[in-house]
């Protein structure tokens, strides 16, 4: 079947090619142009076509833990995050013991193995935010589930993910992170730097044994001193690393995050939710990784601590944060779509609307709101 998505204003995000028509055949973007005809018709006059969002830090959603999900669960959040433009997802989990990480790898993988094209969002892998953290930047992870890096333990969860373990979060400080940084990236997956007291040179020695990622850039790092700048200005500072940002305009000053997306650029700024069960639900107390949470006035904190425990930010909220601290679409849409996808080598296959991506697409209309998720050419979502 070829769908046609047709009439928006087409936004690649590299080019703002007005209005035009996207055609999709077996989930496919096959061709871009005026005029095109097809099986099914999308209309999309007077909303802005653009690849669909990529979050890929993100911990729960509807009540939802990734951490003690099942894998109907997690296919379940899939379903639900549609409406907020997501169409890829990496299912984060939190520091937990061996065996519940061990089976949350398990269940993120089956999930993705049987979730049927047009179902929602794809749950494009698994990310483990831990459990190779330094105790002294929990944040809201509970301390006695850290352990020092450990390549044997890595190696287990990668199987029990059956390869589908897209990213993990290290402290590159802890003996043996060095080895383990090395040791995955080297098998495909994206080494992120976080949790972590790490100084500038031990942030230096990590990327370049092949990190390439900032987890959340300020947030449970080292502070900045003129002396000892640090892990985060280390990775900002690396042309070759992405960085995530939560932009909530809670977790960092919005001055705090136009300077790093000015910094980064929209070729590495990677926005993320870093949202949890919480998400989607009203003011209350729920649990992050088996810890109690607090959500009031849509800000998730630790029960005990009042440390901010993730967020409660979507994808499209994310975007419009951006834009309305002066950036454009195309950049907030590139910091929220195209670089994600390639901070997970899915460069190249999602977050461009062109010929030979496939079709991910998110409708939006004058006010920056989703009215319609395309995955793959099926609507997912229609608001």
């Amino acid at each position: 079947m070829r769908v046609v998505v047709k009439g928006g204003r087409v936004l690649t995000p590299f080019l703002d090619l007005g209005e035009m028509d996207v055609a999709i055949e077996s989930g496919v973007i096959v061709e871009v142009g005026e005029n095109l005809s097809g099986d099914k018709i999308i209309d999309a006059a007077g909303l802005t076509v653009a690849p669909g969002f990529i979050d890929t830090h993100f911990h729960g959603y509807g009540g939802v833990d990734f951490t003690l999900a099942s894998s109907e669960d997690v296919l379940r959040v899939a379903g639900q995050v549609a409406k907020h433009g997501v169409t890829g997802f990496l299912a984060s989990l939190v520091a937990a013991p061996h065996d519940v990480l061990l089976k949350a790898s398990s269940e993120v993988a089956k999930a993705i193995e049987s979730q049927k094209p047009g179902s929602g969002s794809r749950v494009l892998g698994l990310h483990l935010e831990g459990p190779y953290l330094n105790p002294n930047m929990r944040g809201a992870m509970d301390p006695r589930f850290f352990r020092q890096p450990s390549i044997e333990e890595f190696t287990e969860y990668y199987s029990a993910s059956r390869g589908h373990l897209k990213q993990i979060t290290v402290a590159p400080e802890l003996p043996g992170a060095t080895e383990l940084v090395r040791r995955a990236a080297g098998m495909g997956v994206t080494v992120s730097l976080g949790h972590t007291e790490a100084t500038y040179d031990q942030a230096v020695k990590a990327v370049l044994a092949g990190a390439s990622k900032a987890n959340h850039i300020f947030n449970q790092m080292r502070h900045f001193h003129h002396r000892e700048p640090g892990v985060a200005f280390a990775l900002l500072e690396q042309p070759n690393v992405f960085i995530e940002m939560i932009s909530d305009l809670i977790h960092l000053h919005p001055s705090t995050v136009r300077l790093v997306a000015r910094l980064a650029g929209p070729s590495r700024t990677v926005l993320i939710t870093d949202a949890v069960a919480a998400t989607g639900l009203p003011d209350g107390e729920y649990t992050l990784g088996g810890l109690k949470i607090v959500v009031k006035g849509g800000v998730s904190r630790l029960a005990d601590t009042g440390a901010l425990a993730g967020s409660t930010l979507t994808m499209d909220r994310a975007v419009k944060n951006m834009v309305r601290l002066g950036f454009s679409l195309a950049d907030a849409v590139r910091m929220a779509s195209t670089t994600p996808a390639a901070s997970i080598g899915l460069g190249g296959k999602l977050g461009v609307v062109a010929p030979g991506y496939l079709g991910d697409l998110v409708l939006l209309d004058d006010e920056l709101r989703v009215v319609k998720t395309i995955v793959g050419g099926v609507e997912v979502y229609g608001g």
